[in-house]
């Protein structure tokens, strides 16, 4: 192996992606390995601006994901951590439990299967009959419920705030990668909009809604592509009708949780989000169309087949996208007191969900690793909640890789 001096490379691991991921990978790299230099690259001005920072904010417990699963594990671990590191730094948090609530007689088969994965997984559990859910929520109403007690929320923004100013990592904002050269016996170098060259040993991906395209730019073909669906929200003018957190019973056939009620850690109660087809990686209202970005979903053929194999259930995803009184229904099952003037538009997300070339929509998170470089390929929700175990995973591929270069 041709060996490069030290002063050739401008830090150890370059990190492309300042949303939570990245930000705990390079936490976890500079305190496994104090001394390692590392540099991360994020396009906007502040970090969190995506995923990290328009989600729900919760903290999730675990029960939904399949034992054994990198979700199920890291969501277990990384709930419990999470609550830990955000008292340790005193960022906004609060551990209220959930309510998944059964409304219709056919979910009663998939709650009592939650409850089973729920112990599986380690989570305790509490079945609840319909007089029951009062206690917690006497405003909502089912045939049926299960409290979940480890689930709460946080401030995810304030937590990657947190992770970038003590991983000692060099954060440079308004760094877009336009290129990256990546010698398999020299390392990587990567081109910023700006014209900034930044050189490195290793490359980490987590760039969220882009990690695909960043991938082929290093040379590696992922397998995959990031189909971006929106998640559309509501904030409750009357927030005193929900205490914590209230949830559907998820369909299994997706990875969506379904329209919910969240409490946040200012009191305020979120409401939602549905799943609707995105038209650009970044498109949080339907007035926002890139083309490329949209031709390149369209040219994936695992996106045609979601369509051909879920066009019902995305049918009624679309209506609730269109129709404020569609979502409206949605949400009466679970608080039929709730009016149409109780529902007041809030800022909406968008899910950067990896999709194989036949369809499949990638259940669990996704880590691969190239030559010089580890990607980070599916981490929708639960990842915020899990990000601490997900950052100290890929920091130790990194950190066995720059052992062999």
């Amino acid at each position: 192996m041709v060996q490069v001096p030290q002063g050739a490379y401008d830090c150890d691991v370059l990190v492309i992606g300042g949303g939570i991921v990245g930000l705990s990978t390079a936490h976890a790299i500079t305190r496994a390995a104090p001394g390692t230099r590392v540099t991360v690259l994020e396009k906007e001005p502040g970090p969190a601006r995506h995923q990290t920072g328009r989600n729900s904010g919760v903290i999730h417990s675990g029960i939904y994901y399949r034992p054994g699963s990198l979700k199920a594990r890291y969501a277990v671990r990384g709930a419990a951590e999470m609550v830990k590191f955000c008292a340790e730094y005193g960022i906004a948090h609060a551990v209220t439990g959930k309510l998944i609530v059964a409304t219709e007689r056919e979910e009663l088969p998939r709650l009592h299967a939650l409850v089973q994965r729920g112990r599986e997984n380690g989570i305790p559990v509490r079945e609840l009959g319909a007089a029951q859910i009062a206690e917690y929520e006497p405003e909502v109403h089912g045939l049926a419920a299960i409290h979940v007690g480890t689930t709460g929320v946080c401030d995810f923004t304030g937590v990657a705030r947190q992770l970038a100013q003590t991983s000692g990592a060099e954060i440079r904002y308004g760094a877009q990668v336009v290129r990256v050269d990546r010698r398999v016996e020299r390392g990587v170098a990567v081109l910023t909009a700006g014209g900034d060259v930044v050189r490195a040993r290793v490359l980490v991906n987590c760039a969220g809604l882009y990690c695909d395209e960043v991938a082929r730019l290093t040379g590696d073909e992922p397998g995959m592509r990031i189909v971006p669906f929106r998640g559309e929200y509501y904030e409750l003018a009357r927030p005193e009708l929900v205490r914590g957190l209230v949830y559907p019973v998820p369909d299994p056939a997706f990875p969506f949780l379904g329209v919910h009620l969240t409490r946040g850690v200012d009191g305020s109660v979120h409401i939602g989000p549905n799943a609707v087809p995105a038209l650009a990686r970044e498109g949080y209202d339907w007035g926002v169309v890139r083309p490329r970005e949209l031709a390149d979903t369209v040219a994936w053929p695992g996106s045609w087949v979601i369509a051909r194999r879920h066009w019902r259930y995305g049918a009624g995803e679309l209506r609730r996208s269109m129709s404020k009184g569609a979502f409206l229904e949605a949400v009466r099952r679970l608080l039929p007191g709730v009016e149409s003037g109780d529902l007041v538009r809030a800022p909406a997300g968008v899910r950067a969900q990896a999709v194989l070339r036949d369809g499949t929509l990638v259940d669990d998170f996704l880590i691969r690793e190239g030559a010089r470089a580890v990607h980070v390929l599916n981490a929708p929700s639960p990842a915020a909640t899990a990000s601490l175990p997900i950052g100290r995973e890929v920091g130790n591929r990194v950190l066995g890789m720059l052992d062999s270069v």
